[in-house]
């Protein structure tokens, strides 16, 4: 196979671009997955995968992932180490990378347990935060997540390597309404708000009963009004001191953590 030792190669431009445009993105309907273990999970859970990359480097000490990610691909490409670093979006990279096309989980959502514990997210910007809430509904045992399509992009880079790997395992979907996804809810279901607000009932007298659905808001402006006014309850967190807010990872963990108990 022919080593990729040019930075102008067509490919190589083309997955530059997958990873830092999320507009393109959503048009090529592909996303950019990195590392041994995020590939690992790309082989569990049969996706589809249209480009895979591996570095010069990487075959000796990865020899079965790669060669399994070779047997699934449709184009595979050997690259030189030095074009690899260039290319990654991580500090110290392993050598493999995928470009697998976007999770459909429309379908997988639907099929989830509708009596059980759901978590909503209204206009999450924080990547970090992103990922860090995916991993932990993963670890609690969330039935799904359900994201306002203004919330950062589920399929950029950094959600997908702060999840580690939760992106493939939470069923997901992206509403246009999220007010409306709720309003439907309701009629089996519980709803809540986090706000901050000390009128709100405290997390620890909340009843959740389950179907239920907690949302979380935005890092800096908390959930929407809409969201709040299609919410049946509304929830607090108390905090001691002179904390003004909690970071909206650690309040969507609190929260779920709580769901499910």
């Amino acid at each position: 196979m022919d080593i990729i030792k040019s930075k102008d190669n067509k490919t190589i431009k083309y997955i530059s671009k997958l990873i830092s445009a999320s507009k393109f993105r959503r048009i090529e309907n592909r996303f950019v997955v990195e590392g041994v273990r995020l590939c690992d999970e790309v082989l569990k859970n049969n996706c589809e995968v249209s480009i895979f990359l591996y570095s010069v480097s990487a075959y000796d000490k990865y020899k079965n992932t790669v060669e399994a990610l070779k047997n699934i691909s449709d184009n595979v490409f050997c690259v030189d180490d030095r074009i690899f670093s260039a290319l990654s979006d991580t500090k110290t990279p392993q050598g493999v990378l995928c470009v697998v096309k976007t999770l459909d989980k429309q379908t997988y959502f639907d099929k989830i347990n509708k009596n059980g514990v759901i978590l909503a997210l209204d206009n999450i910007q924080d990547p970090s935060n992103l990922g860090t809430i995916l991993r932990s509904a993963d670890a609690f045992g969330v039935n799904g997540v359900v994201l306002s399509n203004d919330c950062c992009d589920i399929y950029s880079p950094k959600v997908v390597r702060g999840s580690m790997g939760a992106v493939f395992r939470i069923p997901f979907i992206i509403t246009s309404d999220l007010a409306e996804f709720i309003t439907v809810f309701n009629n089996n279901g519980d709803s809540f708000a986090c706000v901050l607000d000390e009128s709100a009932v405290t997390i620890d007298k909340v009843n959740f009963t389950k179907p239920v659905l907690s949302v979380i808001g935005n890092e800096g402006n908390g959930v929407s009004k809409e969201v709040i006014s299609a919410c049946k309850h509304k929830l607090y967190i108390p905090m001691k001191n002179n904390a003004e807010s909690l970071n909206a990872a650690v309040a969507a963990s609190i929260i779920m953590w709580e769901m499910v108990k």
